[in-house]
């Protein structure tokens, strides 16, 4: 029965349905700026961690490597 009842919706004063525009832009706005922040935090670590793997990777190669005594030429 209740989907046979039209839904009503009443017409919303203007400063009300400006005030809700308001608020959706500034949850835009802060939800951008807490996007564009958590990426930039990931562009730093990602930084650091590629740089400590590269200064990994050359210390690796100084070393001796074991496991070529028991491959067979």
């Amino acid at each position: 029965m209740s989907q046979n009842l039209p839904h009503v919706l009443p017409a919303l004063p203007p400063q009300v349905e400006e005030g809700f525009a308001v608020h959706q832009t500034t949850k835009q706005f802060y939800h951008e700026v807490q996007t564009r922040l958590e990426f930039q935090h990931y562009c730093e670590w990602y930084a650091k961690t590629a740089a400590q793997n590269r200064q990994d990777l050359e210390k690796m190669r100084g070393e001796v490597n074991i496991l070529r005594w028991f491959r067979r030429p």
